[in-house]
């Protein structure tokens, strides 16, 4: 049982879950702003053009069937938002772990360059022919 919590605790922070953690909770606040922007802002000014609240608009097949496409499209609007501000943000995160992973090559690339394990072996080799 201690095995199990303990690769538990592993998994839970690695840092790839808490980033997608830390996602799920920014998209959670995001989604209730571009909701609020859909339905307060968006869905009224293209309510203009029926002349009613938007997310109203409803098409009737019979009397007891209707298809409540306004609903429908404020939804697509929403999922459409949430989307380009999420590919936003994964864009900047990208962009920025894009120039540290630079910075750091650059950091590497001008470190000056230690010998090589051939060129150690050989070394410890000429020191022991050298004490024979």
């Amino acid at each position: 049982m201690k095995k199990f919590f303990q690769e538990f605790k592993a998994f839970a922070l690695k840092g790839n879950v808490l980033d997608m953690a830390i996602g799920v909770i920014i998209a959670g606040a995001f989604q209730n702003i571009v909701t609020a922007l859909t339905e307060n802002i968006i869905n009224p000014i293209i309510g203009l053009l029926f002349q009613m609240d938007f997310s109203a608009v409803v098409i009737r097949l019979t009397p007891n069937v209707s298809l409540n496409i306004g609903a429908f499209i404020s939804a697509i609007i929403n999922f459409l938002l949430m989307a380009l501000v999420l590919f936003c943000i994964v864009k900047a995160i990208t962009k920025v772990s894009e120039k540290a992973k630079k910075k750091e090559e650059e950091e590497a690339a001008a470190a000056p360059a230690g010998p090589t394990t051939e060129e150690l072996l050989t070394q410890i080799l000429e020191e022991i022919k050298k004490k024979q």
